[in-house]
């Protein structure tokens, strides 16, 4: 499969996702169990099962395009980030998920030359999924249907800016702010920040944190093909996937700038 394919089966991808999202929302409708990964974050039942479910699928739909999944690569599992291949986050916001205040998400991203040109971000509790890459104009569907979104242009009044409910820095987040225009600042959980950007309910997103490159590749792709753009804090090059480590560097996504 190419980019090329990709709006031809866009909806085989979707059912997939949506597939992953149904085993979350089992466990989460049960008493599940939280146990600590290495790196002493968070991991549940939800998010084993929902990453089998999506490796599996995306071996039958895209055999031999590599496949780097958050939970693999927490028990060192390594695979090499070529030219093409899959980022898989099963269960972004794991806090969220033990917290039981729905803001979690199911990420599933295409990476080419270092792009993200095809993401899907499914937040199964809220009912919405989120889509869009190149070729693959950005959209929500919800329980009223599929719409497509798109960026805003910053109101007069100033910038509306979405920040992490579970992470962040609030001193270092002022600092990045000075001298801009804010109206108001609200939070959000997991991916659902760059989607908040990409349909133009917030304006900007900064991350001044640690982050890895499954957690917002598939957001990344949607804010793009909505019309915005994620950007490197320290220089403002666009932020580019596949690197050593899979770790990201500070970043702000932004709509339009």
């Amino acid at each position: 499969m190419t980019q090329s394919a990709l709006p031809s089966n866009v909806e085989e991808f979707t059912a997939l996702v949506r597939e992953a999202g149904r085993v979350v929302m089992d466990v989460y409708s049960t008493d599940f169990e939280v146990r600590g990964k290495v790196d002493q974050s968070p991991v549940t039942e939800a998010d084993e099962r929902a990453e089998r479910v999506i490796l599996e699928g995306l071996e039958r739909l895209s055999a031999g395009i590599p496949v780097i999944s958050e939970e693999a690569a927490s028990q060192g599992v390594q695979v090499a980030a070529g030219e093409l291949f899959w980022l898989v986050d099963p269960l972004d916001g794991t806090k969220e998920f033990v917290g039981r205040n729905g803001e979690f998400t199911v990420n599933l991203a295409l990476v080419h030359h270092g792009r993200p040109v095809f993401g899907l971000v499914l937040a199964p509790a809220l009912g919405r999924l989120y889509g869009g890459g190149e070729g693959v104009p950005a959209f929500v569907e919800d329980g009223s249907g599929r719409k497509p979104i798109a960026v805003r242009t910053v109101p007069d009044e100033g910038l509306t800016v979405v920040s992490s409910r579970s992470h962040g820095d609030p001193a270092a987040l002022e600092a990045f702010l000075a001298g801009r225009r804010v109206a108001r600042q609200i939070a959000a959980g997991s991916s659902l920040k760059l989607c908040l950007v990409a349909e133009g309910k917030a304006d900007l997103y900064v991350r001044l944190g640690r982050t890895m490159e499954w957690d917002i590749a598939a957001g990344h792709a949607v804010l793009a093909a909505a019309g915005g753009s994620v950007l490197r804090a320290h220089d403002r090059a666009p932020l580019r996937y596949g690197k050593a480590g899979l770790d990201n560097p500070h970043f702000f996504a932004q709509g339009a700038a």
